[in-house]
């Protein structure tokens, strides 16, 4: 079961890296995390896999007065995500057809989805992002909806203002990876281990 979920929480992050090249080469626009980052990318010269993974660690920062506690997932999260995403960049062609541009997002819609269900179902901690969201909601009593509805505009604001790309692909991938992931995350679920069987030998009396 471990070698399972460790090997299904490498693949979904590296998934989710490539996904992230994949959304940037389609140039139709980004999700609003990634529109940050690649605001952030353009005004400081940083590659974005870079940003991702220097923002991560910030995020993690504002984990402690919500008493979050990360687990290994969350680091490998903060990490990896923004190593793949550069040799995503690296390994993909920019893309000027508007075809295939529709391709290429469809693609890295499906594909994000995928990764998503993949790194939550390993059952080794939320990323950052989605612990800050949780997080918020427990701490004030917010809906996780709400919690994340103002972290992502916020972010989706500075980010466009910053340079980062806002199109067509931001509402699409806003409209579908809800229900993409509610879809896909139950066949990648790890089951919990279940609790060890009570003996059935009663204890002596002292």
């Amino acid at each position: 079961m471990m070698t399972r979920r460790l090997l299904q929480l490498f693949t979904g992050l590296a998934m989710y890296g490539i996904s992230l090249a994949m959304f940037i080469r389609a140039g139709l626009g980004l999700d609003p995390w990634d529109v940050f980052h690649q605001g952030v990318a353009n005004r400081t010269g940083l590659s974005i896999g870079v940003v991702v993974i220097v923002v991560s660690f910030l995020v993690l920062l504002l984990w402690i007065p919500l008493r979050q506690r990360p687990g290994f997932g969350t680091l490998c999260n903060a990490v990896l995500v923004g190593v793949f995403a550069d040799i995503g960049l690296a390994l993909i062609p920019p893309v000027s057809l508007l075809a295939g541009q529709i391709v290429l997002l469809g693609g890295a819609i499906v594909l994000n989805g995928i990764a998503s269900a993949c790194y939550i179902g390993a059952r080794f901690g939320p990323g950052a992002r989605d612990g800050l969201m949780t997080g918020l909601a427990r701490r004030t009593g917010w809906s996780v909806r709400l919690s994340r509805t103002l972290i992502e505009v916020t972010v989706l604001a500075i980010g466009w203002l910053l340079g980062g790309s806002v199109g067509v692909g931001t509402v699409v991938y806003a409209l579908a990876i809800g229900p993409l992931v509610h879809v896909l995350l139950p066949r990648f679920m790890v089951p919990a281990a279940p609790p060890k069987a009570a003996s059935k030998t009663a204890p002596a009396n002292c």
